[in-house]
């Protein structure tokens, strides 16, 4: 007993250097990632926390102290207003629509069907193509007076097609249309979590007579529950901050109908003088509603996400 006892008191120091050594290369191999985080991410977001409330001009630099009438100013902008307004608008139709669209596509895609490979690489590769590149092909598509869609509708129907990109009523439907082509990433990570579905539960609900819709509805869809809402929340967010087609295409129009949050803050930054701290502050809000929204995300899951042990991830 004497004797194992001074073992582990020798071996104690032993321990405790080995876990210091650990620990120091621990912190030397992501030193890269905390250089880069404090360099690139946490310095530009403390610096434009404080520009917010300065008036910013680049030319006549330092900033001016103004306090919170950059916010003043906005709550009485009638283009703040319309812009979130726009905004909102887009990611109340895209995120319910690309979650839907996603998950039939990964669901037709667990199916065993010819050419499966080619087929998840075909549904796939627009999530890897470049934004701008896709708003003016998606351009060229709506285009009302020479657009592909248009000009089939009219040479094979007679129709004369609408006003996609003109029309305001129609341009952020037309935006979301685009938006759920891009769906390859989230129907990825669906494809996934439906392959990770025990089968075990397919069989206890063959057992009692389920049919495939059944096992679908009752068994996939609340198995996948968490990925769904992983997908919701990286929507929400992506959906926010939605500027490529408005600025490649439509420059806000017509009618301030695209004019979108993100697009009214590269405007006010980069287009209109001496509005850069007004930009920081329009950011700042910007930052607050994605989190009013997500945070309601997060209270809406305790109703219908399903996890595998009860109260996990609560």
């Amino acid at each position: 007993m004497a004797s194992a006892s001074l073992a582990q008191q020798a071996s104690a120091p032993r321990r405790g250097s080995l876990l210091r050594g650990e620990a120091r290369w621990f912190y030397i191999f992501i030193s890269p990632w905390i250089l880069g985080f404090i360099l690139f991410t946490g310095g530009p977001i403390l610096a434009s926390s404080y520009l917010s409330l300065t008036h910013n001009d680049p030319v006549n630099w330092p900033p001016k102290w103004i306090g919170l009438l950059n916010y003043e100013q906005l709550i009485n902008d009638p283009l703040f207003w319309k812009s979130l307004g726009v905004t909102v608008y887009y990611v109340a139709l895209e995120v319910p629509l690309s979650v839907i669209f996603a998950v039939i596509i990964a669901l037709l895609l667990n199916q065993n069907i010819p050419l499966l490979s080619l087929w998840r690489t075909v549904y796939y590769l627009p999530a890897v193509t470049a934004g701008v590149a896709v708003a003016l092909m998606w351009g060229l598509v709506f285009n009302p007076t020479f657009g592909l869609l248009n000009g089939t509708l009219y040479s094979v129907f007679g129709i004369t097609g609408p006003q996609w990109l003109i029309d305001p009523n129609l341009v952020i439907p037309t935006f979301v249309i685009m938006g759920l082509w891009q769906f390859g990433g989230p129907m990825l990570i669906y494809l996934a979590g439906i392959q990770g579905v025990p089968t075990t539960l397919y069989e206890a609900a063959e057992l009692d007579g389920a049919n495939v819709v059944q096992k679908m509805w009752h068994v996939t869809i609340p198995s996948i529950t968490p990925v769904i809402f992983f997908n919701l929340i990286m929507g929400i967010i992506g959906s926010f901050q939605t500027f490529t087609p408005a600025f490649v295409l439509t420059q806000g129009g017509p009618d301030y109908a695209s004019y979108f949050y993100v697009y009214n803050i590269y405007q006010n930054a980069f287009t209109y003088v001496s509005n850069m701290g007004y930009a920081d502050a329009l950011s700042w809000v910007l930052f607050v509603v994605m989190l009013i929204f997500t945070l309601l995300a997060f209270q809406s899951s305790h109703f219908w996400v399903h996890y595998e042990a009860p109260n996990e991830g609560r």
